[in-house]
């Protein structure tokens, strides 16, 4: 199977290998998406895209020795099993491999929080500095509290029928959760040593991916102009903003729907085109997702 660069959260599982068990379908799955699947005792190397929210890997029974790398970077190596989770929050494809330890099938639980969800949680906790507050990416980590909400999650996903309203508070409890025990702040997660884009060709590269936001997404091409690898790049531009270079282009895109729509009298569809997505139903999948609101019901809210 072709692995995209980037990809939905509906269909990460598609590219993540292994059986899909359970899946979360339905109204009751708006605010957090999940999915149950059984995996191959052992993967040589598998390709995952990157997506735009963040999303525990949670692993349910089995024990494996579990490698992960970006950008063919080396492979970092841990020992996960019943328990053990991994929250990974966006940034670039990577690699996995993993190969298992004992007979006990290998199950994993797949959980990605909406963002619109997550932002309330940060804007909760972190009250004025949300707007420089993101969470961190941690592997192979043991976590009392996510596993009690996802296991309870678990079961509402094993109903044949979810409740909505039930989901909808262990969506807001993961979420709140997560923003309290993994919320950094960009002045925390920064430090005078740490290595990133001077200011200059930092202002360069947004300036032009302002300019340019109707363009397709190409890491590559941003990685060229700044003269650095894509997996160099990828790290410097995320330490100097907090978001991945593919994150921050979303962000420009929707930013610049939202003045089009409270600005102008554009038509929805107009709109879509001016900021580059020639598909309507996935802007406007995607603009509800990450403001909570159709764009249609945005506007009328002037």
């Amino acid at each position: 199977m072709s692995v995209p660069e980037t990809t939905s959260a509906e269909a990460f599982w598609r590219y993540a290998g292994g059986e899909c068990l359970f899946e979360g379908r339905g109204e009751a799955w708006r605010d957090i998406k999940a999915w149950v699947t059984a995996l191959p005792s052992n993967v040589d190397t598998m390709h995952l895209p990157s997506v735009s929210e963040p999303f525990l890997a949670w692993t349910i029974s089995g024990e494996v020795d579990f490698q992960e790398r970006e950008g063919g970077g080396p492979w970092l190596t841990n020992r996960i099993r019943k328990g053990s989770f991994f929250l990974t929050t966006g940034g670039a494809p990577y690699d996995v491999r993993w190969r298992a330890v004992g007979d006990e099938p290998f199950e994993s639980m797949l959980v990605f929080v909406e963002l619109p969800v997550l932002q309330r949680a940060l804007d909760e906790v972190f009250g004025g500095a949300a707007t420089h507050a993101r969470l961190r990416d941690a592997s192979a980590f043991n976590d009392e509290g996510l596993n009690s909400l996802l296991g309870l999650l678990r079961e509402e996903l094993m109903r044949p029928q979810a409740s909505p309203l039930f989901v909808e508070a262990i969506a807001q409890a993961v979420a709140i959760h997560l923003a309290r025990n993994y919320g950094v702040t960009d002045e925390e997660s920064h430090t005078s040593s740490s290595p990133s884009l001077p200011g200059y060709k930092l202002r360069q590269l947004t300036d032009w991916m302002a300019e340019h936001l109707a363009e397709e997404f190409s890491l590559e091409r941003l990685a060229a102009q700044a003269g650095l690898s894509k997996f160099h790049f990828q790290r410097l531009f995320k330490a100097a903003t907090g978001v991945s270079p593919s994150r921050y282009h979303i962000d420009l895109r929707i930013n610049e729907a939202r003045r089009l729509l409270r600005e102008t009298k554009l038509g929805v569809i107009e709109v879509a085109l001016e900021v580059g997505y020639t598909n309507p139903s996935h802007f406007a999948r995607l603009f509800r997702r990450e403001t909570g609101l159709s764009p249609s019901d945005y506007r009328r809210q002037r």
